[in-house]
């Protein structure tokens, strides 16, 4: 094995089921969150050699499967025009009724605002990073992360407080 694939293999290692969290966050199915990994993880091995010395193979790879997520969702709007898409039954997972609740609520939140929630609060990414995952200026982050924020207050009422959540003129 040569040194670019024992590389590629520790990173993946580490990163595949951050990755595969991810993508479940965003779309809400494990199936396809597995999908969108196994594509990051394929583009990001095609790029291995160019991005190891300018940038960060996660944060790449994060980029990569949010872009292919966006991709896909152009994809099936267009599709949804022309045929009524068949679905299966909504995975949910097995959380406390909190957390179930707060799920609900995010799911709930536009596709932008959601990622920018998702990559800045779940993920712990500064907002710097996920304006270049979600590749926006910092300046719509912040404003996405706020009108979700206040969308979920207003959703789930004002006395409710997520561990990690935090809003406010405080935030970072």
């Amino acid at each position: 094995m040569n040194l670019k694939d024992q590389e590629f293999r520790e990173f993946f290692e580490a990163e595949f089921r951050p990755l595969r969290r991810l993508g479940y966050l965003l779309t809400g199915d494990w199936a396809e969150a597995e999908d969108l990994a196994q594509e990051a993880m394929v583009r990001t091995y095609r790029a291995w050699g160019r991005i190891t010395e300018r940038e960060r193979p996660g944060a790449y790879a994060r980029s990569v499967l949010v872009n292919r997520r966006r991709s896909l969702l152009r994809r099936s709007a267009v599709a949804a025009k022309h045929a009524e898409m068949l679905r299966s039954p909504e995975y949910q997972p097995n959380l406390g009724e909190e957390s179930m609740v707060l799920w609900q609520a995010i799911r709930s939140l536009p596709q932008r605002q959601r990622a920018a929630i998702v990559l800045r609060f779940y993920e712990d990414m500064p907002e710097a990073d996920v304006a270049a995952v979600l590749e926006m200026p910092v300046g719509t982050v912040k404003s996405l992360v706020h009108r979700g924020i206040a969308k979920l207050r207003e959703n789930l009422g004002p006395g409710w407080q997520a561990e990690g959540i935090q809003g406010g003129s405080d935030s970072p």
